[in-house]
């Protein structure tokens, strides 16, 4: 890999200008919501996302294309063939536990704070600012380089599908949105949506989670009567980052137990309320049989041993399950898993696995989506490339790595993860106080400008 002085100091120039538009960016707090217009199919918030984006794109002198409210794209570079950046505008919700505005896009100590600064605004402004570099500097590329900001990339992937029946997507490409050196193996993911009735009176309503892909940090438990100091008995977890309180309202107990979220892909990271609730509820006997065979099954790990589905391969490690969504209302109760498996493994068998290790509580599976696994060969001339420019910038000798994650690499036949975060760096995507610093935020849009060129010119 050779260094272009153009390139590097045009990347310098763009740097103030960079860090406002992600600034500008996370102000927008894009959940996905219904749809709110013809073109707003994610709601209104995601749509001004969107627009915010497009008007960026446009300012910088590139030539976007809005997709129905579902994608938009831009282009740099000449050619036939065409290498993909895929990146999404999406947020999950910023949940509790902030000491700072969630969508304020604050700079703390050489960090840029907010929902959306490492999944994936931050890393999307990078590849953006990436190629306008390359476009400053002169570089000429023999294949287009083509980036793709998605806006449903938490809740389903709808907008990538759109993109392949409307557009068509290219077959290579790189997805900004993991972690750093490379990823080249994406464990499978399964939603697994159950319920049972809940015909224990004393139990009033259950309500814990945001999305089946983050560790709940919070549950909640409301109880007919006085049960407050029988709670507090029942709660042994010794952690200073859970807790439970207790209040009586209106004749009730409200029970409160706060965790530690963290992405799906790595439960341990976390601490999850929603089952430490489960335990004390057992441990009350309130709830019945489904209650107390959720607390056996689930576990107190996340390796799906006591629902009969742990295992793990040497391509892609261990499978992890993760209860995301607990709620209980009027007789039911729900619950959502959602499970990263290993690459050697049947998604139907495992999902026909725990829809009968919880039959006996009168469980039943409702059908849900799944994605299979993905793995593009380290051999392969994608991930070479792109390995020499991470390891030549950075002066390390990195291997790829799998994940239990899932990100866009795995709409493309040959896709990879590639950053933006950086081995060593704390990882708060999906969890409060989500930041970057500007240095890897630098560091980061510098080796996607490198790899574009590796890649294209």
């Amino acid at each position: 890999m050779e260094y272009n002085a153009k390139l590097d100091a045009a990347l310098e120039a763009l740097q103030p200008d960079m860090i406002e538009t992600l600034q500008r960016w996370i102000r927008v707090p894009s959940l996905r919501a219904e749809r709110s217009a013809e073109n707003a199919p994610f709601g209104a918030e995601v749509r001004r996302a969107l627009d915010i984006a497009i008007a960026d794109i446009e300012r910088l002198g590139l030539q976007p294309r809005d997709i129905d409210g579902y994608c938009c794209d831009a282009e740099i570079g000449e050619g036939e063939e065409t290498i993909a950046v895929l990146a999404h505008l999406d947020v999950v919700p910023e949940g509790d536990g902030w000491d700072y505005d969630p969508y304020g896009g604050e700079i703390v100590d050489g960090r840029i704070i907010g929902r959306g600064t490492s999944d994936d605004k931050g890393p999307g402004v990078a590849a953006l600012f990436a190629m306008k570099a390359i476009v400053e500097a002169g570089i000429p590329l023999k294949k287009r380089c083509r980036l793709i900001l998605g806006c449903d990339e938490e809740s389903g992937m709808e907008d990538l599908h759109y993109y392949e029946e409307k557009i068509g997507l290219p077959d290579v490409g790189f997805s900004p949105d993991a972690s750093f050196p490379l990823i080249n193996t994406e464990k499978g993911i399964t939603s697994l949506y159950l319920h049972a009735p809940m015909t224990d009176e004393r139990l009033i309503s259950i309500a814990s989670g945001t999305r089946s892909n983050v560790v709940p940090g919070t549950a909640t438990a409301v109880l007919a009567g006085d049960w407050r100091e029988a709670a507090a008995d029942a709660f042994d977890v010794e952690d200073e980052d859970c807790s439970i309180e207790t209040e009586l309202d209106g004749g009730n107990t409200k029970i409160v137990v706060t965790g530690v979220p963290a992405h799906a892909s790595t439960p341990e990271k976390g601490k999850n309320a929603a089952k430490m609730l489960l335990a004390v509820l057992a441990q009350l006997g309130v709830g019945g049989e489904p209650v107390r065979l959720l607390v056996e099954a689930a576990g107190e790990g996340d390796d799906g041993v006591n629902l009969g589905i742990a295992g793990r391969d040497e391509v892609s490690g261990r499978l992890t399950i993760n209860l995301g969504l607990l709620f209980a209302q009027e007789g039911e109760l729900r619950v959502t898993f959602d499970c990263r498996y290993p690459v050697f493994y049947n998604a139907q068998l495992l999902r026909a696995t725990v829809a009968k290790r919880l039959a006996p509580a009168g469980f039943v599976l409702e059908p849900g989506r799944v994605s299979e696994p993905h793995h593009v060969p380290e051999s392969s001339e994608l991930v070479v490339r792109l390995m020499e420019v991470y390891n030549e910038i950075t002066g390390t000798q990195s291997k790829p790595f799998a994940i239990g994650g899932g990100t866009y690499a795995r709409h493309l036949k040959e896709g990879v993860a590639f950053g933006m975060l950086f081995p060593g760096e704390p990882e708060l995507e999906h969890q409060a106080n989500e930041s970057i610093s500007i240095e890897g935020f630098a560091k980061a849009a510098r080796i996607y400008a490198y790899a574009i060129v590796a890649l294209c010119a």
